[in-house]
């Protein structure tokens, strides 16, 4: 794997016209301005969500670095037969979790007295609303987001790892969509990092990757500072553009090749993410989705019970992709031990 380096990068931001050069860590603000200012250059909202990418790759690797330095484990026991240049990329919302994850945990916090069970109900209207309409509301998120960075603000980002195990366990475990674990595992199995994308904080998002026994999650990131949370994201909340250049980042982090990646979701909110990747499919998908899966020729599985077009097995594109896979990592490791 190659070598992570967080000295002043090269990346890009990422606008309607192409994309522009940036180096993180050094000057930043004053190159967002420059950038901004240019007629061909991103929207302030591009810009954020570019950010949001930026900061969620970096997050969603300390976070897996972490996990192995306190295990013990090494890259190379988690994935005995590596395929180094592949991975797949699981949305979480109504895709590997029954409904929303945020709401689930918002249950967990409710029962503990953190917030009133209207708050709760509010964000389950919100919820339903999205999930009829297919479309979110500006002002229900940026209300969301007031609310959810007005409850973390002064608060250790531990006990919010602690609290989301505890609600993982509670609430969360039963709502795994089996068909949908059955396809991360199949990618684990072949060798492949396997990595949720979702709008939560990363740190809950993090706890649902640790018991699945997946890599790793890229969420939203909220600013800390000496493990306290200040009440701001860095960038925004991570969604649309901001999942597929956090994709995009972590590739380019981890070495990998994005044609032979796949990625899941049940959002017309993810085509850009989706769109990123050589192999896009579609699972339990919104009608927008189902319509641009079918007219892209991209798979689609829907787990909902006494849906007509429910497909347990796993896709036969999928799994030769996977088996591929498992071969290549295979021949590597011959290779290296007659090397030896």
């Amino acid at each position: 794997m190659p070598e992570r380096s967080k000295d002043a990068r090269t990346g890009f931001i990422a606008g309607r016209f192409g994309e522009f050069p940036a180096r993180w860590s050094q000057g930043l603000s004053d190159q967002l301005t420059r950038i901004t200012r240019s007629p061909f250059g991103p929207t302030e909202e591009e810009v954020r969500a570019n950010l949001a990418g930026e900061a969620s790759a970096d997050a969603a690797l300390a976070l897996h670095d972490a996990e192995l330095a306190e295990s013990g484990a090494a890259e190379t026991d988690l994935l005995p037969s590596r395929d180094l240049t592949a991975a797949a990329f699981f949305d979480v919302d109504n895709t590997m979790v029954q409904g929303a994850s945020i709401v689930h945990f918002a249950r967990g916090l409710a029962a503990r007295k953190y917030f009133k069970t209207s708050d709760l109900m509010d964000m389950a209207w919100k919820q339903v609303k999205f999930r009829v309409t297919g479309r979110e509301s500006q002002g229900d998120m940026a209300s969301g987001k007031e609310k959810a960075l007005a409850f973390i603000a002064g608060r250790s980002t531990a006990e919010l790892a602690a609290l989301g195990e505890e609600i993982y366990d509670e609430i969360i475990a039963d709502k795994i969509w089996p068909g949908t674990r059955a396809l991360a595992q199949m990618h684990l199995d072949a060798g492949q990092q396997v990595w949720l994308v979702t709008a939560t904080p990363v740190e809950l998002a993090q706890v649902i990757a640790k018991r699945l026994g997946l890599t790793g999650a890229l969420g939203t990131v909220a600013e800390s500072t000496d493990g306290m949370f200040t009440g701001r994201l860095v960038g925004d909340i991570l969604h649309g553009l901001g999942k597929a250049h956090a994709v995009r980042a972590l590739a380019v982090r981890e070495g990998l090749n994005l044609k032979r990646c796949t990625a899941y979701s049940d959002s017309h909110n993810d085509i850009p993410m989706l769109s990123l990747v050589g192999t896009a499919v579609a699972i339990n998908p919104d009608s927008d989705l189902r319509e641009v899966a079918k007219n892209r020729g991209w798979e689609i599985r829907d787990f909902r019970t006494g849906r007509k077009a429910a497909k347990i097995g796993v896709p036969t594109a999928l799994a030769l992709g996977a088996a591929g896979g498992a071969a290549a990592a295979v021949l590597t490791r011959k290779r290296e031990a007659a090397e030896q």
